[in-house]
């Protein structure tokens, strides 16, 4: 992996992150195999779907669980369905997709900084 170019605070500051509970997870209608995820982010925001690559996680287990997302990147468009937030990941040496969550909980719609 190449390292990427150093980034000014203010790209950070710009980014919306926040946690979100999520509520309920369906078969979404796309290509690859994906989640359609329904995040709590807490009444400011409300619930908001988000379109995933969680697939080596049983769907019921997915339900309560705590997730970090990028709030304001807009719509994305994926085939039939649309994502409106990030749900944050990295992949693990199998190349599974391992959601980010926090170390204690917080309430949905908890700002990141």
């Amino acid at each position: 992996m190449t390292n990427k170019p150093t980034a000014d605070f203010h790209n950070f500051e710009s980014l919306d992150i926040r946690t979100g509970q999520i509520i309920s997870v369906e078969e979404a209608r796309t290509k690859k195999p994906t989640y359609r995820i329904a995040v709590d982010l807490g009444p400011e925001i409300g619930t908001k779907v988000s379109c995933g690559a969680y697939r080596n996680y049983p769907r019921e287990s997915l339900i309560g669980k705590t997730v970090v997302c990028v709030v304001n990147f807009g719509v994305k468009k994926m085939g039939p369905e649309i994502s409106e937030v990030l749900v944050l990941g990295v992949r693990n040496e199998q190349g599974e997709t391992i959601y980010l969550t926090t170390e204690s909980k917080v309430p949905p719609g908890a700002t990141v900084f």
